[in-house]
């Protein structure tokens, strides 16, 4: 990058939020998935004007614009691949405002998800998606990946929470999506557009959100089965039978072993555990639900029902499913954690599928994942060092998200598509569909400047 750009972007957003030092580019060279390139230099903005004044730039000079929250994305899409520059968000943090009368907050894009939590509980509400990484994660990543997590079967995604944005276009333009109010059928949708969009179409700098009470009740059970079959059925009739858990978790005997093995967790052996909760505002409200659940459980033959009847115990069953990434990685130096879904009538063929691929290829894995909304998660380990099981690793991906579309799925539930999974969006997407979202990456960004080569919508 030219001497005369680093210096138009220091005027910009001022020396302290600017560098090329190589030691603080390297953590930007990657996120948390297995993909990493180098940006020229970085930019911490504080402020719409000085996002928009840095596309122009941008723009001008027809350089990359890599958006970036906290680095938690698991499908490479703040991997700036083209070089250019990183524009991370982060000192964008400001909740603006919070409106418990008219159900919204209002956010920058660098705000980190738990700290909106800790900023609404005392007002009794939550912003109800609960990414994994919602301790360091911010908004604006969430909102650019569409993403979800384990209370998903209920409460939905981010999508469905995003009332309104603020987003700079790549010709540094200024646009306002939405409406503060909670529903609205004025127009295209142009909120949904951006949202899941990756950071190819436009800069988030501002977020107006759905809020929900909070329900200040749970119930949590464990189930074991002695094949999937009946753990798959328990999950369907679930849903038929009106309870609408919070959270239905599904871990297969793989990561059951593992589990038991490397994490040294005393489980019962099994095919198949289900890990459920209910909320809701009382007490006997969340015990009628769980009551209810653990009636579809017994008639779908479960063979151990472990249930809470203490904060405590209800601590130690999600230690077990929250325990899974960790002990997971101790199998090898390297992994790839996918986020395949399907519809929730087909998880057992796409669990089973899963499987047998991968103990084909002779790597590592575990498989779990929401049933409730029939995401799963295959995280498979890997030795990056070797190009044997790198081979086999890109193989084993390519079956399995080849089998996802052929059950009627999609490669992404709410990790993105990024880099991870573009060399095969076609096997979802048609030509037609394809051509139409490049031909959309065209018209808001004619000069391929912003997140160039993510989501397949450009090189």
């Amino acid at each position: 990058m030219e001497d005369c750009i680093k210096q138009a972007l220091m005027e910009i957003v001022g020396l302290e939020n600017f560098t090329d030092d190589l030691i603080e580019l390297v953590p930007y060279s990657y996120d948390a998935s297995d993909h990493d390139h180098r940006p020229e230099v970085a930019v911490w903005p504080t402020s719409t004007e000085q996002v928009s004044n840095i596309l122009i730039l941008a723009n001008g000079h027809l350089f990359p614009v890599t958006p970036r929250g906290a680095g938690t994305g698991l499908s490479g899409g703040a991997v700036p691949v083209r070089g250019g520059l990183i524009m991370d968000l982060c000192k964008m943090n400001r909740i603006i405002d919070i409106r418990i009368a008219d159900r919204q907050v209002i956010v920058e894009p660098g705000v980190v998800y738990a700290d909106l939590e800790n900023a609404l509980a005392p007002h009794g509400f939550f912003f109800p998606p609960d990414p994994s990484s919602s301790s360091v994660c911010t908004l604006g990543g969430n909102v650019a990946t569409n993403a979800g997590g384990i209370r998903g079967a209920k409460y939905g995604t981010t999508r469905d929470y995003v009332l309104g944005l603020e987003a700079v276009l790549p010709n540094g333009q200024v646009i306002r999506t939405g409406s503060g109010c909670i529903k609205s059928s004025s127009g295209l949708d142009l909120t949904r557009l951006f949202v899941g969009s990756e950071g190819t179409l436009g800069v988030i700098t501002e977020i107006t959100l759905k809020i929900n009470p909070k329900p200040i009740e749970t119930k949590t059970s464990l189930a074991s089965f002695s094949n999937l079959s009946d753990a798959g059925q328990s999950v369907i009739e679930i849903i038929h039978s009106g309870i609408l858990p919070s959270v239905l978790e599904l871990l297969d005997e793989n990561t059951i072993q593992v589990l038991t093995e490397h994490g040294k967790i005393d489980l019962p052996h099994a095919a198949a555990m289900i890990l459920v909760e209910t909320d809701g505002y009382t007490d006997a409200e969340t015990s009628f639900q769980m009551d209810k659940v653990i009636e579809v459980l017994k008639r779908n033959n479960a063979t151990d029902i472990r249930i809470a009847r203490s904060a405590r115990e209800a601590k130690e069953l999600w230690k077990i499913r929250k325990s899974i990434g960790s002990v997971a990685a101790q199998l090898r130096t390297h992994n790839v954690s996918e986020d395949v879904t399907v519809p929730i009538s087909k998880i057992v063929d796409l669990m089973t599928g899963i499987s047998n691929i991968v103990r084909h290829y002779g790597l590592p894995f575990v498989i779990f994942g929401h049933a409730g909304d029939g995401n799963l998660h295959p995280r498979i380990m890997y030795d990056r060092s070797d190009p044997d099981q790198v081979e086999k690793l890109r193989m084993a991906v390519e079956e399995i998200f080849k089998l996802t579309c052929r059950l009627g799925g999609t490669l992404s539930g709410e990790h993105g598509i990024g880099l991870a999974k573009a060399p095969y969006l076609s096997l979802e997407h048609d030509s037609m569909r394809m051509n139409l979202m490049r031909a959309i990456k065209k018209l808001f960004d004619p000069n391929n400047i912003l997140n160039p080569g993510k989501m397949a919508l450009s090189n």
